[in-house]
């Protein structure tokens, strides 16, 4: 058969998952890359294209396990052609010392199961090649194993850049409390940082900043409760937030135990129904700190039982096949039982090799001929269990069909799993139209940022931190369920904080078309930057230690000139035309030199020297009597409390206001008719945080 049918037929086999034109143009540019052409292609060249070029490229319109199983049919098809050449062995050696080159990157990740698996497979390679036996089998699987760490490690990467940027959110907030605990976290920030840099995972470092980020934040937010529980307006709310805090903390623990007992789940279904009660329980928001450790310790000791009866198990395998007269057992079970030796020895579960070294155990006490159909179902039963893990619905939906199976194989009898793959396939679909949804939202979240992102604040900070996270995740090819679960947490929580976004501005701007223009120039000159009126603040005007950049910690002292930007940017009717559409800006009013200026009439009541004050949490009024004007101006506070602002002196037409910052959040605020009546009534109060107004 001529060369050139040979890459006609792989273009007509893989026709239905990608255009024959783009199936030729990758065939083409690999062929030129290896300094050949399309006719000119033999066929161990076009095997390593599909494997690597044409593989890859199929994983831009399907999963990646349907794509290698195509794949794979394709090369067992040009197997098949009389004019296939083998692979020379000075090849194969390069390709397992390439394997072992890209193995040394994951040397750090030891307890990964792809990285056990990895190892067992270089051993075995190197010992088969010894023996002149083939070993492009291995090295293709070893090359898969490589893939998926690699995928593992870009997915990591992206979480761990999520918690580092969110530590160093918390850092500003809670290093002016000083103390042991905060230089621990700093250092801690500071490995973190550098590891990203050199695109290492440091699980144990993360995990240790996330508990004494907790710990300080609960501590700060503990002592705003015990500042105003004398209020029965305040308390409450302050009391809110520290369980809203401790809710966060719960459920990220959570997830951390989820991921890192997913192998102890499928082993203990009744302890995996426990842990979605859990998660129930946290998202009515009922669950506590305490009982997350708790529960750690319970899987703990359950993995330490599992782990137990896992190598007491094996032991008896291993006896089993010393059993069997020599020769009998082939590469794909001493792999099985080198990689569950090595998986329990770093005390991991080793479930799915000890039911592989059980069916193969019992497959090779039958003929040869059951023995290859058996082993040969198994590798492909196996196949599709662990594809499912990483396809949402697939594993739940497959469980019990795929216990079914494992059953009639041990038994020695056929099973047909084209019934499997195709409700696998379909999953695989589904999955893939949740994918495009999930990058649609995102792309949507992202441009709706860039939209309010000028408005500064604490909500677009934080909406800032996931934005740049959601482009990250949206960066990533295939993902894992893990990875998938992940990016649709962090749209969830940033579509709840643009909604929040994009009130404030609505707030801002109403204060503005209050105000007007001039009325807003004056009150950014009566704002006083100097240290002493700023939260944690410094005169430096630098970006702070971790290089924040355009968002600035709550407390800093540039907070003035974000004010300055979000109110030019307000006044200049951009941002209102992106958001809403063209507004008309309404007449502006000049306020009079003096307030005593103003109509006797306007100020009625302020004639008897009454002042009003209110309390204001998170920009709106919880007591007091309340008006237009008033809703306005708390709005205005909110903004100003989340660039760090401690106190406000401003007047208008018809009043003159001041407000003090007690705690993050809680303003005090009155109102009179002049700033000596409003000193000497209300003076006291604003200052001390009383809760009582002076007689």
């Amino acid at each position: 058969m001529s060369r050139a049918p040979l890459y006609k037929t792989a273009v007509k086999m893989l026709g239905d998952l990608a255009s024959s034109r783009a199936l030729e143009r990758v065939l083409h540019d690999a062929a030129n890359a290896r300094g050949t052409d399309l006719d000119s292609l033999d066929a161990h060249t076009l095997e390593q294209i599909l494997k690597n070029d044409v593989y890859k490229r199929l994983q831009h319109t399907v999963p990646a396990p349907l794509a290698k199983r195509r794949v794979m049919e394709v090369l067992k098809e040009l197997e098949k052609m009389p004019d296939v050449p083998p692979a020379t062995r000075a090849l194969l050696e390069s390709q397992v010392n390439a394997l072992e080159e890209g193995s040394r990157k994951f040397t750090l990740y030891f307890d990964w199961p792809e990285a056990q698996r990895l190892r067992g497979v270089l051993g075995l390679a190197r010992t088969e090649e010894a023996a002149g036996r083939p070993v492009d089998a291995l090295v293709y699987e070893g090359q898969e194993l490589i893939g998926q760490m690699e995928r593992k490690l870009e997915e990591g990467l992206v979480a761990q850049a999520q918690d580092l940027a969110e530590f160093k959110a918390a850092f500003t907030r809670v290093s002016g409390v000083g103390g042991r605990d905060v230089r621990r976290l700093e250092s801690l920030i500071a490995q973190i940082d550098e590891a990203q840099e050199q695109r290492t995972l440091l699980p144990g470092e993360v995990e240790r900043a996330r508990n004494i980020s907790f710990k300080l934040r609960k501590s700060m937010e503990s002592s705003v409760v015990q500042g105003v529980e004398t209020s029965a307006a305040l308390a409450p709310n302050a009391q809110a937030r520290v369980q809203a805090l401790e809710q966060e903390h719960a459920g990220r623990q959570l997830n951390d135990q989820s991921r890192e007992f997913a192998a102890l789940f499928r082993v203990r279904p009744d302890l995996q129904e426990q842990n979605e009660q859990l998660r129930g329980r946290h998202n009515n928001g009922q669950l506590a700190v305490e009982e997350v450790g708790a529960w750690r310790t319970t899987l703990v000791q359950a993995r330490d039982v599992t782990l137990a009866e896992q190598s007491s198990e094996l032991a008896s395998l291993e006896n089993q096949l010393a059993a069997l007269p020599g020769g009998t057992a082939g590469s794909d079970v001493q792999l099985a039982l080198d990689v569950a030796r090595m998986a329990l020895s770093s005390g991991s579960l080793a479930t799915d090799e000890l039911m592989e070294l059980r069916i193969s155990i019992n497959a090779l006490n039958r003929s040869p001929v059951e023995a290859n159909r058996i082993l040969e179902q198994q590798r492909e039963l196996a196949e599709i269990e662990r594809s499912a893990r990483d396809v949402p619905g697939a594993e739940n939906s497959l469980r019990e069909a795929l216990a079914e199976a494992r059953d009639t194989l041990a038994r020695g009898r056929e099973i047909g799993l084209s019934s499997l793959w195709a409700t696998l396939e379909q999953h695989m679909g589904q999955a893939a139209q949740q994918r495009e949804s999930l990058d649609a939202r995102a792309d949507h979240v992202v441009q709706e940022y860039d939209k309010v992102r000028s408005l500064a604040g604490e909500t677009t900070q934080r909406l800032g931190r996931l934005a740049d996270t959601l482009r990250s995740q949206r960066r990533l090819g295939p993902m894992s369920a893990q990875a998938r679960e992940r990016y649709a947490q962090t749209l969830t929580d940033a579509e709840a904080l643009l909604a929040e976004a994009r009130a404030e501005y609505q707030a801002a701007q109403e204060v503005t078309s209050s105000f007007g223009s001039d009325a807003l120039s004056g009150l950014l000159d009566v704002f006083d930057f100097g240290e002493s009126d700023v939260m944690g603040g410094n005169n430096s005007g630098e970006s702070g230690l971790f290089g924040l950049g355009d968002a600035p910690a709550p407390g800093a002292s540039s907070g003035g000139s974000d004010l300055n930007l979000m109110m030019a940017s307000l006044l200049s009717g951009s941002a209102s035309k992106e958001l809403s559409g063209e507004i008309e800006a309404p007449p502006v009013y000049t306020p009079p030199a003096h307030p005593r200026e103003a109509n006797e009439t306007d100020w009625g009541r302020f004639n008897t020297g009454q002042v009003d004050r209110w309390n204001v949490v998170d920009g709106r009024v919880v007591d007091g009597t309340q008006d237009d004007h008033l809703t306005k101006v708390a709005g205005l506070l909110g903004q100003a409390d989340h660039l760090g602002l401690q106190r406000l002196d401003m007047a208008d037409a018809l009043h003159v206001w001041s407000a003090r910052l007690i705690s993050p959040g809680v303003w005090r605020l009155a109102r009179g008719r002049d700033w000596d009546g409003l000193e000497k009534v209300a003076g006291q109060w604003l200052d001390s945080g009383s809760d009582t107004l002076p007689a």
